[in-house]
């Protein structure tokens, strides 16, 4: 019986991380919390012990857009780290790292280009984004510095070669240590400009 117990339990984690999955995919949401909920309701699957990790969801992201995106989701990624090497470039004084999605192959359509960038006056870059006459909205984004300390960095969207673009501020000293990501709780994986051009390169 206790076999059975577990299998049932590995099925329901299975099948929640897939339709959450494609909810991030179609739907185009980020928080892997809120992907969860609605997934375990449209599946009438309540019970905290069934819900998979963060980790569970972005491997199932990852296997929905190889199933179903194939030669397309390839294009669209070659497309977002392109336009991630153009923005890179224009903001080069600010050491850009491409982090998220487009970096780790698992962005879908609705996803944005993010990057951090090291500034200890965010306003450098909107005087950057101005001066290449680019229309820019600012946002506020919390992040997890350490596992038990969250902190507020300014940000700034904009729109660059057909892809949305995020440019999360940091310090400069911040980068030495990545914040902590949602998915699996270690610091961020960060890709500098040669790294972003060995990726595309290995696309090909």
């Amino acid at each position: 019986m206790g076999k059975r117990t577990v299998s049932v339990n590995d099925r329901a984690r299975q099948m929640l991380a897939q339709e959450a999955a494609r909810i991030i995919v179609e739907q185009g949401i980020q928080d892997f919390r809120l992907a969860k909920t609605k997934a375990a309701e449209r599946l009438g699957l309540s019970g905290r012990g069934s819900l998979p990790g963060n980790s569970e969801i972005q491997d199932a992201v990852s296997e929905h857009l190889k199933l179903f995106g194939r030669e397309s989701h390839l294009n669209l990624l070659q497309m977002m780290r392109r336009a991630a090497l153009s923005a890179m470039e224009i903001l080069s004084p600010f050491n850009p790292r491409l982090v998220g999605p487009v970096l780790n192959g698992t962005a879908a359509t609705n996803s944005a280009v993010n990057l951090h960038v090291f500034s200890d006056t965010p306003e450098l870059i909107a005087m950057k984004l101005d001066e290449q006459q680019m229309t820019y909205k600012a946002y506020e984004r919390r992040l997890k510095s350490r596992r038990d300390q969250a902190e507020t960095f300014a940000g700034f969207r904009f729109l660059h070669d057909e892809s949305s673009i995020e440019a999360t501020v940091f310090p400069v000293d911040g980068m030495r240590q990545a914040p902590i990501s949602p998915v699996d709780g270690r610091p961020m994986k960060r890709a500098d400009h040669s790294a972003v051009r060995m990726l595309l390169d290995e696309d090909v």
